[in-house]
């Protein structure tokens, strides 16, 4: 199992599909990279030498930023938007939708599981 900037990628799976399970890869920046160091994007990810698994983790850590420094990254941008109490900020703070998606219905990824209020009456008790 080919070992890129600490991540196991596949090695059953098309390069330009393994690539993209290091974060900040997707797959068109994979189809870059592929062209780039003139790698071919359907070879099993297994079948890359030793050498072209270096050129890969250089090119990976010049070019691009990628794992760890890109979430540091996007941990500190949320933390600024936290800090300054900025409306964006403060639905991070809250675990809202930040991007102006409606909460009323469809919110379930962010809100997380309901949260059953007690006390509200049925129509049938109210009868």
């Amino acid at each position: 199992m080919p070992r890129v900037l600490g991540v196991d990628i596949p090695p059953n799976k098309r390069l330009e599909i393994s690539l993209t399970y290091i974060y900040g890869v997707g797959r068109t920046t994979a189809d870059q990279i592929c062209t780039h160091l003139k790698l071919e994007p359907g070879m099993k990810a297994r079948d890359l030498t030793d050498e072209q698994i270096t050129q890969l983790a250089a090119h990976l850590q010049d070019d691009l930023i990628v794992e760890g420094s890109l979430r540091r990254q996007i941990a500190s941008a949320i933390g600024r938007l936290r800090d300054i109490g900025c409306y964006r900020g403060l639905r991070h703070r809250r675990g809202l939708p930040v991007r102006g998606q409606r909460t009323r219905t469809n919110a379930r990824t962010r809100k997380g599981p309901r949260k059953t209020v007690a006390g509200k009456k049925s129509v049938k008790g109210m009868k």
